[in-house]
């Protein structure tokens, strides 16, 4: 996997779970371990199946008996949540929470929590009761640095039906550098392949607003399209399409822009000596580091043919080595291949004299 789909992969994986924003440009922290004051007895779900139509979402109720050993009358509010794993199935859902629920009953280090898991169709699977978490926010950025109490508690099963479908185009298709860029969200019914026909809430965002709570919704037309523009400064960043839920994201999907490849080289000299190596400086528009690049020479019947290679570094820039193999003017260029988001693109040609 490269570095590009890699860091995509990882990033969306977590789209559809990320809960609570984390400070503008900053990652969340990383949980470490459960809050040792909280111990849970009983997780209890209201149903153990549910069917799911469409963009609707069905209300589960969710019930905990646990005790939070604190006393901080600041504490006396505390809210606890509920993390489902998806354990069977395919959907775009991998994690569900009941969210915020509130102590109902006995005390606080005795007591009864309900709420409700909002299930959309997009769980389509079989979920278990994994964890429990105290506290308002889910993902670290309040300093508490917990994770959640593991509890292996009961499953649900969803069957999601009619459920919904992103297309998403980016106009243009390759951007070109220092130019802005649109892309155009198309959300449908994944079963008849036709628009819900009615206005539906989505969101279109780019760089940290791709992981935070809630980055702020716009409505589709009827026909379930929304467009959305962004800066030239935005091409280098994740872009993605979320369905936002109560606590999780229902469905979303996310991408890096496609970018040209252009390249320039330049040999150390202009003519050498028969086989002597000559260094060819170069760069790519955009750094793409660890892409090949491949010098090529012109043979005759118009044939260009690798004659070294490297790869981009950090920096964006490469070296190749021409070696000269005749008396006279021999020509060159380097070329980049197709690699992660950049395209294909070749240098200007350039000569080198043999002597």
């Amino acid at each position: 996997m490269n570095r590009w789909s890699a860091r995509f992969c990882v990033v969306i994986a977590g789209m559809v779970s990320m809960l609570v924003a984390a400070p503008a440009g900053a990652a969340p922290q990383v949980a470490q371990s459960p809050d040792p004051k909280l111990t849970v007895t009983d997780v209890v779900l209201g149903r153990t199946s549910v069917a799911v139509s469409g963009l609707n979402r069905v209300a589960v109720p969710v019930t905990v008996k646990a005790g939070y050993n604190s006393d901080d009358p600041s504490d006396a509010g505390t809210l606890l949540n509920v993390f489902l794993k998806r354990t069977a199935g395919i959907g775009a859902v991998p994690l569900m929470i009941a969210g915020h629920l509130t102590r109902t009953a006995g005390t606080l280090k005795n007591g009864t929590w309900t709420g409700t898991v909002d299930v959309p169709s997009t769980a389509n699977g079989t979920f278990r009761v994994v964890g429990v978490l105290p506290g308002a926010t889910l993902d670290g950025s309040d300093g508490s640095m917990t994770s959640e109490t593991p509890f292996n508690g009961p499953s649900i099963a969803v069957t999601g039906l009619h459920q919904p479908k992103l297309g998403v185009s980016v106009i243009p298709r390759v951007v070109p550098f220092g130019s802005g860029f649109t892309v155009k969200a198309a959300i449908y019914d994944s079963t008849t392949g036709k628009p819900y026909a009615s206005r539906i809430l989505l969101q279109i965002q780019n760089d940290n607003l791709c992981i935070e709570y809630d980055a702020g919704s716009k409505y589709t037309d009827r026909s379930g399209i929304l467009l959305a523009s962004f800066p030239a400064a935005a091409a280098d960043y994740l872009t993605c399409v979320r369905v936002r839920g109560k606590y999780f994201d229902t469905l979303g999907t996310g991408w890096f822009v496609l970018r040209p490849g252009i390249v320039s080289a330049t040999p150390s000299k202009t003519s050498a000596g028969i086989g002597t190596i000559v260094p060819v400086n170069g760069s790519v528009r955009g750094a793409p580091a660890g892409c090949p690049v491949v010098l090529q020479r012109l043979y005759a019947g118009a044939h260009w043919r690798g004659v070294s290679a490297a790869t981009v570094r950090a920096s964006g820039r490469f070296t190749v080595n021409a070696q000269p193999p005749y008396a006279g003017n021999v020509s060159y260029r380097v070329s980049l291949p197709t690699c992660d988001r950049f395209q294909a693109g070749v240098s200007k040609t350039f000569v080198i004299r043999g002597i």
